[in-house]
């Protein structure tokens, strides 16, 4: 996480597609609608509002992925 400088100026979109994630699969992830998704989908994640960006940030940093108990 110390190395992810410019994570937030990036667009949701282009996170969103580094990681592999659909906007239906990143929805159920998080549990929001895929509407929701589409509507952040082009902002930068430093432009998104604060709920949804708590929810978002751990996903689209992989931080996630490091749970898995088979990784």
């Amino acid at each position: 996480m110390f190395f992810k400088f410019g994570i937030k100026n990036k667009t949701v979109k282009e996170l969103r597609k580094n990681q592999g994630y659909t906007t239906r699969e990143l929805a159920a992830r998080i549990k929001v609608d895929n509407i929701d998704i589409l509507k952040i989908d082009n902002l930068k994640l430093k432009e998104v509002k604060e709920p949804l960006y708590s929810k978002i940030l751990p996903i689209l940093n992989g931080d996630d992925v490091d749970k898995i108990p088979w990784l």
